[in-house]
């Protein structure tokens, strides 16, 4: 996919963050049931750049070119009626569509927001794309048609009251001059007042505009979503079960660094034996992630299937299949088995993001990547930053959350390239916390409606 144009983003600008979130699905409601030319027209939306600005990409390849700017009126006329062709087309294949009464709804409050004259619209390689600008919608103003204009029920109207003052004027004449009427005087006449009809203007009734149904976020997720959920978004949870995850959390990182770089040849049996009980007593790293990625996965919504993906030695991470709602116990026995290996332990990372990332399909729909793990790669010289920007190019959709549990900022560049955040833990309490954040801005713990 490649990238029109990105917009910077007011986060606090709540119905335009709603409206993107409605776009996305909208966008994930109609794909499986449109044409790809058709599809082609509706930009992807995708949060860029830590979040800062909102970029619009396409899978039509060539130089984006925006409509207002070109001047050739013809070529100008030409993509104006391809648009509406393709608009055309969404609204037949929407009545075509069996959704359900909310969803038709939803469907029926976008159509004037795709059609609406406030959206960019660009030219790629002739074909039009619309960039929606989440405003409310701008409608050309209805034609009407000639039939509709009352001219001729105007003048046939005017037509009688000529006739009946003809016949009016004609009976008088008839009544003044007939021959009984000669002997009557002048002023015995009643004089003939003809008095002009008053034509007063009704007011036409204007009716009163019937506001657009805008359909409300729902902050909850029906329970049909979640028994048929063939298109709902996954979740891969990167798992850190290398021998560094069993550093306590009690000690400070100068502490910690000044471990790391002991000599141990130099200590004594018990010395040696001492100094590593101390600094892997619990908390540690490894006991306070698993107990909250556990309570974190119980508040995942419940048509999320989710996988495990742990790093603990090379040369490559190990996988599972994906746990629907009903088999998260099994996923949750195996994090809360979760043991380093006592020799040859090593953080496969770059293996880890690689194999998550071909276990989802952030094309057509929303997925998701949270890593937990306190270091970067130790088991490939492969550039993990490069591999997480062509991972952001193939998936535009696809996110990845980090909880680094060291602090060492050494995988940022994974986060930031693919739209995601990183959360520092490196105590029980911020790690609870960093947890909880770094779940909640994938925006996937939606409860079950009642």
């Amino acid at each position: 996919m490649q990238r029109i144009i990105r917009i910077k983003v007011d986060h606090n600008d709540f119905q335009k963050m709603s409206l993107l979130e409605q776009y996305n699905s909208l966008l994930m409601l109609l794909k499986p049931h449109l044409t790809e030319r058709t599809f082609s027209i509706l930009a992807t939306p995708k949060l860029i750049d830590d979040n800062q600005y909102l970029g619009w990409y396409t899978d039509l390849q060539g130089q984006p070119v925006f409509l207002n700017s070109i001047t050739d009126e013809v070529l100008k006329k030409q993509i104006s009626e391809k648009l509406q062709t393709r608009i055309s087309d969404i609204e037949l294949t929407i009545k075509s569509l069996q959704l359900s009464d909310e969803q038709q709804a939803f469907v029926s409050s976008w159509l004037p927001r795709i059609k609406s004259l406030g959206n960019q619209i660009y030219i790629i390689n002739g074909e039009p794309v619309i960039i929606n600008t989440f405003e409310d919608p701008i409608l050309p103003p209805p034609v009407v048609a000639p039939s509709a204009i009352p001219v001729k029920t105007f003048w046939r109207w005017w037509h009688f009251l000529i006739l009946a003052l003809l016949f009016a004027g004609l009976g008088y004449l008839l009544y003044y001059f007939y021959p009984f009427n000669k002997e009557k005087k002048v002023e015995d006449v009643p004089k003939l007042t003809i008095i002009p009809p008053v034509l007063v203007k009704k007011p036409v009734p204007v009716p009163e505009p019937v506001p657009e149904p805008v359909p409300v976020a729902r902050n909850c997720i029906p329970k049909e979503d979640v028994i048929k959920n063939d298109n709902a978004s996954k979740m891969v949870m990167i798992f850190d079960n290398s021998s560094s995850m069993t550093l306590t959390l009690m000690e400070s990182k100068s502490a910690i660094a000044k471990y790391l770089a002991t000599d141990f040849s130099m200590l004594t049996q018990k010395e040696a034996d001492a100094y590593e009980a101390r600094m892997t007593r619990l908390p540690n790293r490894l006991s306070s992630s698993k107990k909250v990625a556990l309570s974190t996965i119980d508040k995942i919504q419940q048509n999320i299937n989710i996988a495990l993906v742990t790093l603990t030695s090379c040369p490559v991470a190990q996988t599972t299949s994906f746990y629907d709602y009903a088999s998260r116990g099994k996923l949750k026995n195996k994090i809360n088995k979760l043991n380093p290996l006592e020799y040859n332990s090593a953080t496969p990372l770059y293996s880890g993001i690689k194999q998550a990332s071909k276990m989802l399909n952030g094309v057509n729909r929303d997925d998701y990547i949270l890593i937990i793990s306190d270091g970067e790669d130790s088991c490939s010289k492969s550039n993990i930053c490069s591999l997480a920007s062509k991972i952001a190019a193939k998936q535009p959709r696809l996110k990845i959350n980090i909880v680094d549990i060291a602090g060492q900022h050494k995988i940022d560049c994974v986060a930031k390239s693919t739209g995601g955040k990183v959360y520092i833990a490196q105590n029980p309490t911020e790690i609870v916390n960093q947890m909880n954040k770094a779940v909640s801005d994938l925006n996937i713990t939606k409860p079950i409606c009642e």
